[in-house]
């Protein structure tokens, strides 16, 4: 079984850090120990697939004059980071409140998943320093954790439609 990175968006999201600026260490390939942090693109990944309503007429899309946002084929959000200029009209728009102002940064570095690069694990978990991101091996079924992709999963509670009640 292999390690992924695990973030913990409960965590994540009560940070007061976050807030200022997240204080973990990146090592973006190309811009490494840069000021922006690839865990901001991890955390972004991890709301929109797990914690957003995927309302059917999305205040979210319709707010954003530039067509950053877009709804992916399982009814997801995807963020257009190149079209993206943080005017933060699609956080106002959300009825859920489910985009944070602090997620929306005009520039964007990715997370490259520098785990290959970084057998120890990478320099985001080290330095997180309220344990909002983990670097371990996923059970499948473990309760609470999501695996997103290959090398990437997240702790959170995924928001799930129910059927109406009759």
């Amino acid at each position: 079984m292999a390690k992924r990175l695990v973030i913990n968006l409960n965590i994540c999201d009560a940070c007061q850090e976050g807030q200022q600026g997240c204080g973990v260490s990146c090592d973006y390939f190309f811009r490494p120990h840069a000021d922006d942090h690839g865990v901001l693109a991890l955390r972004e990944r991890a709301t929109f697939e797990l914690i957003c309503r995927r309302c059917e007429i999305a205040s979210c899309i319709k707010a954003c004059t530039y067509d950053a946002l877009e709804r992916k084929p399982d009814g997801g959000l995807k963020r257009h980071n190149l079209r993206c200029v943080g005017c933060t009209l699609c956080a106002q728009a959300c009825p859920f409140g489910t985009i944070h102002l602090d997620m929306l940064p005009f520039y964007n570095t990715p997370c490259d998943r520098c785990i290959d690069r970084n057998p120890d694990g990478p320099p985001c978990v080290a330095s997180c320093s309220k344990g909002a991101v983990e670097f371990r091996e996923v059970e499948a079924d473990e309760p609470g954790v999501h695996i997103l992709e290959d090398k990437l999963a997240a702790r959170a509670p995924k928001w799930v439609k129910r059927e109406e009640m009759p």
